[in-house]
């Protein structure tokens, strides 16, 4: 499918476009183009790749012309720019939005009108009953995915949404392995608490499995195990041969919850098990008011979310070898060993 085809990654310059590039930059691929506002970032990629088929565009999916130039003759665009701290967007809700919402509406324009054959943007477990303004943020964003995707046109925009991706930036691993190597405690918030698993190359799979899968609208979630903190430090502390390291629980931080959804209720009702994947197909229903205040549906009184809690649970086993197989986290021994 992406053979002699260009390729646009917004946000490429992050722990996703990195894994993109592994996997494309020597396949029969025509062009892989980096959109980020970080041009040092842009640049250390740049030499470390050193690579013809990769080009760099400076710009912010909040300048859409900028956007404009740099999807010109492009095939596909892996939608992953986004602000995606929960503390950030929670002290700047406006700049989740202009980048989230506004960013995201910015790049599907500019992909219709440039001809796109398919954009798939990227979201969390998060946008899932939100309870942040990051979540909020990331809910508003897949429901412009769905509404552009419910517009007639040869763009195909469709969406996938992610649990917690190992070794990606933000997530808990690094801070317990960075924690663990310069003897500090390692800090948890609730030792019950539950977080999906799944590897970077894991979330791209998921990202092309949409691409080839995908209509119009339409939301992807992978079918991911899921492990309790408290079980993570724990494994972790055996990997880095540090068993009696010492954790700090510190408490549920403010928009945290104990355990995240992929899929509501509601989402579950016309959700289509595809395997090892939900596919959740848009609704494309008109916007009677009767569906609001006059039907209903029983079926989604009866049914259930999937969450971390109630998904398959890890036990020390299997997280550790899903730990040590994943090639993106660097269990660095010897410098450990050196600090000592």
């Amino acid at each position: 499918m992406f053979k002699d085809k260009i390729l646009l990654i917004t946000g490429g310059t992050g722990s996703f476009g990195k894994a993109v590039l592994d996997r494309f930059l020597n396949t029969n691929i025509k062009e892989i183009r980096i959109f980020s506002r970080d041009e040092l970032k842009q640049d250390n990629m740049r030499k470390h790749y050193s690579n013809e088929k990769l080009k760099f565009y400076i710009g912010d999916v909040r300048d859409k012309s900028s956007i404009d130039d740099a999807i010109k003759e492009v095939d596909y665009v892996f939608h992953a720019a986004a602000l995606k701290q929960v503390p950030s967007c929670e002290f700047y809700p406006m700049q989740a939005v202009k980048t989230n919402v506004i960013g995201t509406e910015n790049l599907l324009n500019s992909a219709i009108s440039a001809g796109v054959k398919k954009v798939i943007a990227l979201s969390t477990d998060k946008a899932v009953y939100p309870i942040n303004a990051m979540g909020i943020s990331k809910a508003l964003m897949e429901r412009v995915v769905v509404s552009k995707g419910r517009d007639e046109s040869d763009t195909m925009i469709a969406c996938t949404r992610y649990g917690n991706v190992i070794a990606s930036r933000g997530s808990v691993i690094p801070l317990f392995i960075d924690q663990v190597k310069k003897g500090k405690p390692i800090t948890i918030t609730d030792p019950n608490m539950t977080r999906f698993m799944m590897s970077l190359e894991q979330a791209v799979d998921l990202v092309l499995f949409a691409f080839e899968n995908g209509r119009n609208g339409d939301i992807f979630v992978q079918k991911a195990p899921a492990a309790t903190l408290d079980l993570l430090a724990q494994a972790l502390k055996n990997i880095l041969k540090k068993p009696l390291h010492v954790v700090k629980i510190i408490g549920t931080r403010h928009g945290e919850k104990l355990y995240e959804t992929l899929l509501t209720k509601e989402e579950m009702v016309k959700a289509i098990d595809m395997g090892d994947y939900y596919r959740i197909p848009a609704d494309m229903r008109s916007l009677g008011y009767s569906k609001f205040f006059e039907e209903g549906e029983v079926v989604i009184t009866e049914s259930s979310e999937y969450h971390s809690h109630n998904t398959h649970r890890l036990n020390e086993d299997e997280l550790t070898e899903l730990l040590v197989n994943n090639k993106d986290i660097i269990f660095d021994y010897d410098r450990l060993e050196s600090s000592e």
